[in-house]
């Protein structure tokens, strides 16, 4: 019977033994599985221009990369990059990329070294697709009617921020320094680029702000556009903002200038008291709600203060101080009349 015991006791073990080998090959197909999984790609490509520093570490890029959409996984690219060898000496500069790449592909291009030409574009924020169509022109030598014409085709979305359908990219063409390769430019590759910048960008904001807010995150850009055109210093942006949304919410009319700036066709000037009764669904004098559109493009902080308004029950604002363009805030419209004749107005 001892002898019984023991053949019983080796072939348990063995048995162990084999459920161990078994699961040890399961977890390294799986970790192979996973590992295949985040060096590939799949899914749409939009243009990313990335811009390493100086002295970054394989572990810096690839987290660069991975916040801005154009590989899966950090992690990934640092384990490719000590299995290729490369990554002491990734070299600074502009690279142009898209997202979804394979990991492989990225480091192909990073290998090859950053754009040795390149063309600056800056564009500033609370500029309209009219004026950016202008500065991409001069800058680039791009046709202006033609970026104009693609930008209001209709055909670009980029979704949640700006859905199918919408027939202009006013309000998300990012506000910032670009570096543009010499070579094939063209008003496509532009306005993906800014598009794909907004993207980025508007990725490190809490959007379910915008429907605790009760608006869409369409209706949030044009927001922070109303803000960025209205808020010349920092500090007044949340302010401005909390007297929109407490309009909204009170159904009171904008009757927010900008707006009939943005509508006439001459362009923006000093309004006259016949511009006020100009009949368009801009005006928000004339019109409740929000206008149809953004009205400009926004940076970060306007689409910041869109969604985190001040803690205040402001109605009304008015310009202060015409040197730097500071707003007081009040919340009744007796206050509102002698915030204006403190103003001189």
């Amino acid at each position: 019977m001892a002898g019984g015991g023991a053949h019983r006791a080796e072939g348990g073990a063995g048995r162990a033994a084999l459920i161990l080998i078994l699961v040890v090959v399961l977890l390294a197909a799986g970790g192979f599985g996973v590992y295949r999984y985040a060096v590939g790609a799949s899914g749409p490509t939009r243009p990313v221009a990335v811009e390493i520093a100086a002295g970054s570490t394989a572990a810096d890029v690839g987290e660069l990369l991975e916040g801005r959409g154009v590989i899966r996984s950090a992690l990934a690219f640092r384990i490719s990059a000590q299995l290729r060898g490369f990554g002491s000496d990734i070299q600074a500069g502009a690279y142009d990329l898209t997202t979804n790449m394979a990991v492989a592909e990225v480091i192909d291009a990073l290998e090859g070294g950053p754009l040795v030409e390149t063309v600056s574009l800056t564009i500033p924020e609370g500029l309209e697709v009219e004026e950016i169509a202008g500065t991409v022109g001069e800058a680039l030598g791009i046709d202006v009617r033609g970026f104009r014409r693609a930008a209001t085709s209709g055909s670009y979305a980029l979704e949640p921020y700006l859905p199918q359908g919408i027939e202009t990219v006013e309000g998300f063409l990012f506000p910032k320094t670009y570096e543009f390769g010499t070579d094939g430019i063209d008003q496509e590759a532009v306005i993906e680029r800014l598009l794909a910048q907004f993207e980025a960008e508007a990725a490190t904001l809490d959007w379910d702000r915008a429907e605790e807010l009760g608006l869409s995150h369409y209706e949030a850009v044009i927001v922070a556009s109303l803000i960025e055109r209205e808020a010349r210093v920092e500090q007044d942006r949340a302010k401005v903002s909390a007297v929109i949304h407490n309009r909204l919410a009170e159904g009171m009319p904008l009757q927010i200038d900008a707006t009939i700036q943005y509508a006439l066709p001459e362009g923006n000037r000093e309004l006259t008291f016949e511009d006020y009764e100009y009949d368009s669904p801009y005006n928000t004098y004339l019109h409740p709600g929000l206008p149809p559109t953004p009205i400009a493009s926004p940076g970060l902080a306007s689409l910041d203060a869109a969604l985190n308004p001040a803690d205040a029950d402001f109605l009304y604002f008015v310009v202060i101080d015409p040197e730097t363009g500071r707003h007081a805030f009040a919340e009744t419209y007796q206050e509102f009349l002698a915030l204006k004749e403190q103003a001189g107005l």
